[in-house]
């Protein structure tokens, strides 16, 4: 990328996220009015038994060919293929790519326990690949000419421990926009897919365009967008609060910035089909890790009281 390009890349994320954090400010002030406004009362339910288990959206079916990108400890992949969702029971292994941006040795000293998991997927069927840049998809000549009906990125990161907020946050949306851009050549082909049982959270203000699709079938079943030969889907999952809100994934898919250098590949653009809640805990054996390891006793606190929220999104007619 030449130096011009970035430049004016720059200028727009930053120019983006100076927007954000306007709207942060205005929002966190009507949620203190809104406080303010409210009584204490009585809790209602109280005691009426167990609250009920957690609607769980699967966003696969059996029969889709998935690529896993930026893996860290392959546990993931280890709970698609080895103790999936009942409704992914017949999910055949070979159809599971898991790959890292780790070499292989790299992996396992970030990841002790990779090297059994690895070893394990492989002998179950599932292709594991080493040495994968998720923003240069198209540099790697195992994966041309393929295409997959989703494209999964769990919690991207940069990892370059960046301090300053809006240099780290800027960093980051640079990752996203070069996956975005990567995978667009790997989606399958085809309808974009229906998603049912949606309803849209009200906007914000007037200059916000960033109504957010909510799944609301959230069950152990396939996804809702069941015809085959559907035009294949990417699924990013961050913590929906600060910093990684201020990363603006949404609308980075749905508005990418123009590329103003000649000859420079512009970003696709993306439709949002819908947004939910991803339960750590329901993918069996699970982990996540740190995209520079475990740290010895570390005790970050970031993203602390908010919940992973997964991100669906197609290729848009244009």
């Amino acid at each position: 990328m030449s130096k011009g390009k970035k430049k004016a890349l720059k200028s727009t994320l930053q120019s983006q996220q100076s927007r954000l954090n306007k709207k942060k400010q205005a929002e966190d002030a009507a949620k203190v009015a809104e406080q303010l406004r409210k009584k204490p009362g009585k809790s209602k339910g109280k005691g009426k038994g167990k609250a009920p288990p957690p609607r769980v959206t699967v966003p696969f079916k059996p029969t889709d060919r998935i690529l896993l990108v930026g893996e860290g400890n392959f546990s993931f992949a280890k709970a698609l293929v080895f103790d999936p969702p009942a409704s992914l029971q017949q999910l055949p292994a070979v159809n599971v790519t898991a790959t890292a941006y780790d070499s292989e040795g790299e992996c396992y000293v970030k990841y002790p326990e990779a090297r059994e998991i690895v070893e394990a997927l492989i002998e179950k069927g599932v292709e594991v690949l080493f040495d994968v840049d998720a923003t240069k998809l198209e540099k790697l000549a195992v994966l041309k000419g393929r295409r997959w009906d989703r494209i999964v990125f769990n919690f991207p990161h940069a990892g370059k421990g960046i301090a300053d907020q809006d240099r780290n946050a800027l960093t980051n949306q640079l990752l996203l926009l070069g996956f975005l851009r990567s995978s667009a050549a790997f989606l399958a082909l085809g309808p974009t897919p229906s998603v049912l049982g949606q309803k849209k959270k009200p906007k914000i203000d007037d200059d916000d365009d960033d109504e957010v699709p909510e799944a609301t079938s959230d069950t152990d079943l396939p996804p809702e967008n069941t015809t085959e030969g559907n035009r294949g889907t990417l699924l990013v999952t961050l913590r929906n609060v600060p910093p990684y809100t201020q990363w603006d994934l949404p609308r980075l898919a749905k508005n990418p910035p123009v590329q103003v250098s000649s000859g420079a590949q512009s970003n696709p653009i993306y439709t949002l089909l819908r947004s939910f809640v991803f339960h750590r805990d329901y993918w069996k054996g699970y982990e996540h890790r740190m995209t520079k390891g475990e740290r010895a006793h570390g005790k970050g606190t970031t993203g602390v009281g908010g919940e992973d929220r997964t991100w669906e999104f197609c290729l848009a007619d244009v």
